[in-house]
């Protein structure tokens, strides 16, 4: 692996550390192929995006295992074998954006309630813009039927990157996200 890639994988698993901070604040979407009968999935196998770069193992086992224990009590069980339901994987994602703060301090300058002559005067204090970088992480998740090869369900989590400096409360903030994530699996059916 060169230097390049080692680096990568390095930042990612930091970054997906801090993914364990999810909280109920992150916006989960899902969708999922109309028409498709839920109730016939029994079985899932986990499988590898090909090319996606991973997290570290120790982050990989966390988000696995919050996503098994979801399935689990939907009614789902993890097989190694060659014919399950479905085809479970994930990736996930980090951006950064540009985040603006401006603080200004002090009033209107200048004569009487509307400034001198007229006009509004000029600031009597002073502005401040700071700027910082702040991390998005997005987790999404996909299943696969493996009988009707195709993608039935998707759904995304993206929150604003803040661990705790506590690995117990991130594991629990990643266990309160994935349920937050696989709510709405299987889609609710509509009466």
């Amino acid at each position: 692996m060169n230097r390049g890639r080692i680096a990568t994988a390095l930042g990612l698993s930091f970054v997906l550390l801090c993914f364990c901070a999810l909280t109920m604040a992150q916006d989960v979407k899902y969708n999922f192929a109309p028409g498709t009968d839920f109730s016939k999935y029994k079985t899932y196998k986990w499988v590898e995006v090909e090319g996606a770069v991973k997290p570290s193992p120790l982050v990989n086992d966390q988000i696995i295992q919050a996503v098994d224990s979801q399935l689990t009590a939907k009614g789902l069980t993890r097989t190694e074998d060659d014919k399950p339901s479905l085809l479970v994987c994930y990736q996930v994602a980090i951006n950064e954006e540009r985040q603006w703060n401006a603080t200004s301090f002090g009033g209107y300058g200048g004569y009487g309630a509307y400034g001198g002559y007229g006009g509004w005067g000029g600031m009597g204090g002073s502005t401040t813009a700071t700027s910082s970088t702040i991390k998005i992480g997005t987790l999404v998740l996909d299943m696969y039927d493996v009988e009707g090869k195709k993608h039935v369900w998707r759904g995304d989590a993206t929150k604003t990157l803040n661990p705790s400096k506590n690995p117990q409360k991130n594991q629990e903030r990643l266990q309160k996200g994935i349920a937050k994530l696989l709510k709405n699996y299987p889609p609710p059916v509509k009466k």
